[in-house]
């Protein structure tokens, strides 16, 4: 899970400016399977669109893109692990538009296929009801701080990234 921006980097965006941030941000949240370019979310915020993105890395820890890309993919799992859902329906219901791109990102990102993960999902039936969801959303949000090609090209090279451990590796 990404670190959560310290108080000290938020202190130099003004407060106005973190509020227009949050709205573009809860939008993405309410709809994450629409489009969210640049352009949009900065009417939506009522900024510059290079400011917007600049503001939103700086304040949030990653770039819009990024973060919707990680609410698609939360959405995916949960839709896997709790409906009997087609993996085509799954991924048209969350925001992509090929069922190729989805598989793609989705192993790139969890390090699994999506019909792997449901697969391990059935198999471990884990009761969670009592956990609160906002916390489980929490501890299965992806982790992209780095982006998804950068990982490939470090595997396709044998790098270790600043997240690796000796005999670990990222997901």
């Amino acid at each position: 899970m990404p670190d959560k921006p310290s108080i000290e980097s938020r202190k130099g965006q003004d407060p106005a400016l973190l509020r227009r941030l949050l709205r573009a941000k809860d939008r993405m949240d309410a709809a994450s399977d629409e489009e969210w370019p640049i352009p949009r979310l900065a009417r939506v915020s009522g900024v510059s669109e290079a400011h917007f993105a600049r503001s939103f890395k700086q304040a949030f820890g990653l770039p819009p893109h990024r973060y919707l890309l990680t609410r698609r993919i939360e959405r995916a799992k949960t839709l896997l692990r709790d409906t009997e859902l087609a993996i085509t329906e799954i991924a048209f219901h969350t925001g992509w538009n090929s069922l190729g791109t989805f598989g793609r990102i989705f192993r790139d990102v969890t390090g699994e296929s999506p019909s792997e993960l449901r697969a391990r999902e059935k198999v471990a039936g884990q009761v969670l009801a009592p956990v609160p969801a906002c916390i489980l959303r929490a501890a299965h949000r992806p982790d992209l701080n780095i982006a998804v090609l950068e990982k490939r090209r470090r595997e396709g090279a044998n790098i270790k990234g600043p997240n690796q451990r000796k005999g670990r590796k990222v997901p």
